[in-house]
């Protein structure tokens, strides 16, 4: 069963992915211009190829340049990983698009 994080495991990015990793998120994504690329086992998914099964948003202190999102994903196939971008106008065009398409999107309620 996966544990819920309370906020105070999860107030950066780098806590965040390190708590999400040992909950079996070990897969890095990075998306290409045929779709989400997988870059251990170099397979390609499609928004109907996976769920988010959570993600999490981090804002900068001072600059809207360091806000990221980070997104907990589950393929179809059963490959757990982690996709990052940044959050607002500096987004990446190809990541929007792709999670606009993607049908399950779930928010878990992180513990205070």
């Amino acid at each position: 069963m996966e544990q819920v994080s309370t906020n105070a495991d999860m107030k950066t990015l780098a806590d965040c992915i390190n708590k999400v990793q040992a909950d079996g998120y070990t897969e890095n994504f990075k998306m290409s211009e045929q779709g989400l690329l997988s870059l251990q086992n170099e397979r390609l998914y499609h928004p109907e190829d996976i769920t988010v099964k959570n993600f999490y948003r981090f804002e900068g202190i001072s600059d809207p340049a360091d806000n990221s999102i980070l997104y907990a994903i589950e393929t179809n196939d059963g490959v757990k990983g982690l996709l990052t971008d940044a959050y607002g106008p500096y987004a990446d065009p190809e990541v929007t698009r792709f999670m606009e398409e993607v049908e399950e999107i779930h928010k878990k309620k992180v513990n205070p």
